[in-house]
């Protein structure tokens, strides 16, 4: 057995944990998603070397110095980009780009759309709390409408963004969400993200207790998130509730929740099939939309499509074919054809 790779089973949670002190506020979510992606790196089987994370601007955005990993402090909304970079670079490297609701989806929504398009092999994470935390609660673009902050005291008139379905519009290649009060389901999205060839892109449902709290109790919280989650298993039909009693079935093309059991009520023979590979986007498309309180909130793996090539395969093998019709004449390329002499 290698050296390397008795390095690699035996690293732990505390291997990437820092010396830093943790400056979020008490309570906040971002604590159980550190604590989540620190329990997960230890168990991809990847050195320690060659883990990075790089975050933009946001409270979500200090995760680079509670990281004891390589990292990248970049600027609002460009993270995506300096992502790119870092993994064309060194195609070999683990990259994990943190981002929030607003740096992600406001004024990083751009970069993040071509980074989504081009299927870098990369794991982004996008915690959505809903609000603007770090700059003290102002809207943000997942805000709901006629939300009240303190850029919008009248209430927001902005219809939300939906992550799930920018990342699907995005020709995103994996797509899941999870919550932060699910350490489980947590690190269970983020080892599927990692095992992903292609960009893998991760809804986090984040509380901001100083500035949103509470946002997705109706959906996450202990006494109705029975009722309120639909947890997705590839091969399984689409059943939730407290006693598993109500599902998904289609009613032409409109998804409908209906009781299970005895006396009329719909087998689970009538209802959907959760399948992330399959390769018609309509499916995930349905799910983004299942919305409280009218539908479960699905979490887990929505999409997921493999074999397409990765971003950094495409350009590295561009330079390899370049290389390999020989050496080039710099001076030659410089006073070729396409140049002209000025007197």
């Amino acid at each position: 057995m290698s050296s390397s790779t008795t390095e690699e089973e035996s690293l732990t949670k505390k291997d990437f944990v820092t010396s830093n002190d943790v400056r979020w506020c008490p309570g906040c979510g971002d604590y159980a998603i550190l604590n989540a992606v620190q329990r997960t790196m230890p168990e991809l089987g990847i050195p320690k070397e060659k883990f990075v994370v790089v975050s933009g601007i946001g409270c979500s955005s200090r995760f680079p110095y509670y990281m004891n990993t390589y990292g990248f402090h970049t600027i609002h909304g460009r993270a995506p980009s300096v992502a790119t970079g870092i993994k064309v670079a060194n195609p070999e490297l683990s990259v994990w780009m943190i981002t929030g609701d607003g740096d992600g989806l406001s004024i990083g929504g751009n970069h993040l759309l071509h980074l989504l398009r081009r299927n870098l092999d990369i794991n982004v994470l996008l915690f959505n709390n809903r609000i603007y935390g770090l700059t003290k609660g102002q809207y943000s673009p997942t805000s709901e409408v006629g939300k009240k902050t303190k850029s919008t005291p009248a209430g927001s008139v902005d219809y939300p963004v939906n992550p799930l379905l920018f990342a699907l519009g995005s020709e995103a290649t994996f797509i899941a969400r999870t919550t932060d009060t699910d350490q489980k389901h947590m690190i269970e999205t983020f080892k599927a993200a990692q095992a992903h060839k292609g960009t893998s892109f991760v809804e986090v449902f984040q509380n901001c207790v100083i500035f949103n709290n509470k946002t997705f109790e109706p959906i996450t919280g202990r006494d109705v998130k029975n009722d309120q989650i639909l947890y997705l298993e590839e091969g399984k039909p689409l059943v939730f509730g407290q006693n598993q009693d109500k599902g998904i079935r289609l009613n032409g093309l409109d998804p409908e929740v209906v009781s299970l059991g005895d006396n009329g009520a719909a087998g689970e023979t009538e209802l959907l099939v959760h399948n992330p590979k399959s390769p018609n986007a309509a499916y995930p498309t349905l799910l983004a939309q299942m919305t409280y309180p009218t539908f479960p909130t699905p979490l887990g793996v929505l999409r997921q499509l493999e074999g397409r090539e990765t971003y950094e395969e495409s350009v590295v093998g561009q330079i390899e074919a370049s290389q390999a019709k020989g050496e080039g004449a710099l001076q030659e390329l410089l006073t070729g054809k396409n140049s002209w002499v000025v007197e």
